[in-house]
């Protein structure tokens, strides 16, 4: 079994609940092992990322940007980038934000920049959005994003305040990169 975390800041609870389905379609897989980890929780011991085979990052998208615990924990990986300790693993990333646009790329970008920084591999999104095919739009599992998941939760909403379509998006991802870790995972 491969052993994948999704390492993730959650203020509201709105990224941590798209983080749980994420995990959800991970575990559905069947091949991988799914611990969610609190990006907080890292910042004093990186060295708890060694054993994994995938990190799947996680943050809500804060003026357009990811957010300040977030970046915390990434800048705390310096001595893994000194000792290339997440070199080859697999990487994915996803964000919400409560406005559809919200800019949400920039930190998809920068979760990106970070895991090529450190020499991994990165997974994006590979599904084509439903809506062209007739899907009704709250029900679909639209793209939003090739580089990684895009979620949407409307400002102030409980955190398990999304569309259908976003949650099951989530659990696609999440199912895509435990396959994705599979595949990476079989020797050459």
């Amino acid at each position: 079994m491969n052993q994948l975390a999704i390492v993730y800041h959650s203020a509201q609870g709105h990224t941590e609940h798209i983080a749980r389905h994420i995990a959800e379609g991970a575990r559905n897989a069947a091949t991988a092992e799914v611990d969610l980890i609190k990006a907080e929780d890292l910042v004093c011991d990186t060295d708890r990322l060694l054993p994994y085979d995938g990190l799947i990052l996680g943050s809500p998208t804060y003026l357009g940007g990811v957010s300040g615990p977030f970046k915390n924990f990434m800048d705390a990986t310096g001595l893994l980038w000194r000792t290339q300790g997440l070199k080859g693993k697999v990487a994915a990333g996803f964000t919400m934000s409560s406005f559809p646009v919200g800019d949400k790329q920039s930190p998809l970008m920068s979760m990106f920049v970070f895991g090529m920084q450190h020499g991994m591999v990165w997974v994006g999104n590979p599904f084509l959005p439903e809506q062209r095919t007739d899907v009704p739009y709250d029900e679909a599992a639209s793209l939003g994003s090739w580089s990684g998941l895009m979620a949407q939760a409307g400002h102030g909403s409980p955190a398990d305040a999304f569309v259908p379509g976003d949650l099951k998006k989530a659990r696609m991802f999440g199912r895509h990169c435990a396959e994705t870790l599979e595949c990476a995972a079989v020797p050459a």
